[in-house]
């Protein structure tokens, strides 16, 4: 299998608090908008991806059934910078390496933000 391009697709319980969580507090930039039904749908680019927040969704998911991954070039400085959003673990070094923070969308899908310290393997080429 070729994969050209991926995409995550979240269906909250509620569309616009959301994309202003992605939108105006995460501050991801907006690949696309596209009209539904039930709301402006809005793809987001987070890296080498992206995440589709569109639809709705009677509940939340179940907490263990999804987690996002985002790397940041500066923990610290992206910590600063979010303030209002619910942190479920500081920042702290972990025993593979990376520095890590959890923090959680409004419907409480948890979302690693993490940084590879310059020492890290990760940052090496063999």
């Amino acid at each position: 299998m070729e994969v050209l391009a991926s995409r995550v697709l979240l269906r909250p319980t509620d569309l616009e608090r959301s994309r202003a969580f992605y939108r105006d507090t995460l501050k991801l930039p907006i690949f696309r908008e596209f009209a539904t039904p039930g709301g402006t749908g809005t793809v987001f680019f987070i890296g080498g991806g992206y995440l589709e927040v569109s639809g709705h969704a009677d509940g939340p998911p179940p907490t263990e059934s999804i987690e996002l991954w985002l790397q940041v070039r500066d923990i610290e400085a992206t910590r600063r910078r979010l303030d209002g959003v619910r942190v479920l673990r500081e920042p702290r070094r972990e025993p593979w390496g990376l520095i890590e923070m959890w923090i959680a969308d409004p419907d409480g899908v948890r979302i690693c933000v993490a940084e590879i310290p310059d020492d890290h393997p990760m940052r090496r080429r063999a």
